[in-house]
């Protein structure tokens, strides 16, 4: 049977930690597809996010990144802060500009 985690994030966009405010909007910006499962590894549950500026994977076939959710979820320490290691979107204005991105990056 399989354990489905407590917390899970929901679709959306996110910054990562690392986003520069004073930096292009889509700095470190991502989409949250969804939750994965593997299939060969028990228990192992990966979120499933898109770059919204031109990483690594986008460059190399506009792929998905996948990390694992308790990784996803944590917080880190950065300056003497404790800060999520993503944190979701919620500025209407921002989610509006990032979704005219993802249509020129991906469609």
């Amino acid at each position: 049977m399989l354990k489905i985690p407590k917390k899970v994030p929901e679709k959306g966009f996110y910054y990562h930690y690392k986003h520069d405010q004073s930096g292009a909007i889509n700095n470190y910006a991502y989409e949250v597809v969804g939750v994965g499962y593997h299939t060969e590894e028990n228990g192992k549950y990966f979120v499933v996010y898109r770059p919204l500026y031109e990483s690594f994977v986008y460059k190399m076939g506009k792929l998905f990144d996948l990390r694992p959710i308790q990784m996803f979820m944590e917080n880190i320490n950065k300056d003497s802060q404790t800060l999520p290691r993503f944190e979701k979107i919620t500025d209407i204005k921002i989610i509006a500009e990032l979704e005219e991105i993802k249509k020129k990056m991906y469609s």
